[in-house]
């Protein structure tokens, strides 16, 4: 029987994501300059504050109000009428040092040993739905806030936009669970105030309809059918939105789970992500899990597949992994029994998983908009600062769990040509 699904996307500026991103800028300074931190950074902004709160266990000191403020120009907020600005904001700090109880479980005299950081269970997700292996709704939900946050920074076609912004795509599945139709698709942004309020709304609709969908839809050659003149469109649907970011809307760490996931598709073991270093499996083992899923459908194992791995913490071996193909398996095995190949091939102790996906690099700013999974893998070289003034580069490899490098030793294990 046919149904609907919806997905959300929230944009950078976005109060909970500007939260985000100040709490994984400090996660990337603590690790250029000393990869065995430990850190677990919560963000708070609101109307011109930042409120830094943690535990670090580091041989690096950081300039946290100076980071705070570079994201937050990086994002946008650069303007006094926005009630959030770079310069003028307060930034207060409440940083303490890791808990020596908690620290004693993760910390072991052989580094395979190390412990999990906690408790709990992380899930990874991938179907074959889009190119990047993520599900269809999710993908656009972030690839049009991708492209109007690509426009306000333009500032040509579209003058108006503010940093805070918001999307929805709904989309109507058939009986064999294949996408065939967009339904709604919403979008709230931020933008300047207007002098006529009737004529901003109907310009601001007109231009993400004719302006703004077309360069999406441009991204999506295999489903360019879909956007056609019987979706919904829900612009701006509250009305005005000019008072938005950590001013409308206080913003925390970790409270956009889903976005940071995948839309509502598969499950999700509840841990957030942004400002953790990778002893948290909360994070590590959430990106194993995904690495995991991403390889398994491109190896044909399975057209969508689900990989569930729990800890307790201080210890090393996973309580166990758990795999649900949804019917979709093109091996003939039950889920148990390619869960079992599973934990043969990838040692999702947390030192290995570490390693495997190098995940003690400065590689997180990135990931903390706009999605943590789908994205693209690539090589660069960052800069950082010490107080002092001194630079530092470093050249790191980006969402490591994207990687189809497990493609070939999944196939081989389950016996595939």
């Amino acid at each position: 029987m046919p149904y609907l699904f919806t997905s959300e996307s929230v944009s950078e500026g976005h109060p909970d994501k500007v939260a985000d991103q100040i709490s994984d800028a400090l996660i990337d300074h603590f690790l250029a300059f000393d990869p065995q931190s430990k850190v677990a950074c919560e963000t708070l902004v609101t109307t011109g504050q930042v409120v830094l709160a943690g535990e670090v266990k580091s041989k690096a000191y950081l300039d946290v109000q100076t980071i705070a403020r570079d994201v937050i120009k990086r994002i946008g907020y650069t303007k006094s009428e926005y009630m959030f600005e770079a310069n003028s904001c307060g930034v207060l700090s409440a940083i303490h040092e890791q808990s020596a109880d908690i620290n004693q479980g993760v910390d072991k005299k052989k580094k395979e040993e190390q412990g999990a950081g906690d408790q709990g269970m992380m899930f990874g997700y991938a179907t074959n739905e889009t190119e990047d292996y993520m599900p269809l709704a999710l993908d656009l939900a972030h690839k049009l806030l991708i492209e109007l946050a690509a426009l306000r920074r333009e500032n040509k076609e579209i003058k108006y936009l503010r940093p805070d912004a918001k999307s929805q795509v709904t989309l109507e599945y058939d009986d064999n669970n294949q996408p065939v139709r967009i339904d709604a698709i919403v979008v709230s942004t931020q933008h300047d105030d207007f002098d006529t309020e009737p004529k901003m709304l109907a310009k601001i609709k007109k231009d993400i309809v004719n302006i703004l969908i077309p360069r999406v839809k441009a991204k999506y050659e295999k489903y360019a059918h879909l956007f056609n003149n019987k979706i919904q469109y829900h612009i701006n649907p509250t009305g005005k939105f000019v008072i938005g970011g950590p001013h409308g809307d206080t913003g925390l760490t970790g409270r956009k789970i889903i976005v940071d996931t995948y839309g509502g598709k598969g499950a999700h073991g509840g841990g957030a992500f942004s400002g953790k270093d990778p002893s948290k499996v909360d994070r590590s083992a959430a990106y194993a899990t995904r690495h995991i899923a991403k390889n398994l459908v491109a190896a044909g194992v399975c057209s969508e597949v689900l990989v569930q791995v729990s800890y307790a913490i201080g210890v090393a071996e996973p309580m166990g992994i758990y795999v649900n193909t949804y019917g979709t398996a093109k091996v003939d095995m039950n889920d148990g029994e390619i869960a079992r190949i599973v934990e043969g091939i990838f040692d999702m102790r947390p030192y290995f998983i570490e390693q495997r996906l190098k995940l003690r690099n400065p590689i997180y700013s990135e990931t903390a908009s706009y999605g943590h999974m789908g994205r693209k893998n690539e090589i660069v070289t960052k800069v950082f600062h010490t107080p002092d003034g001194k630079e530092k580069k470093v050249k790191v490899e980006l969402f490591t769990w994207e990687k189809l490098d497990y493609v070939a030793k999944v196939k081989k294990a389950f016996g595939i040509k």
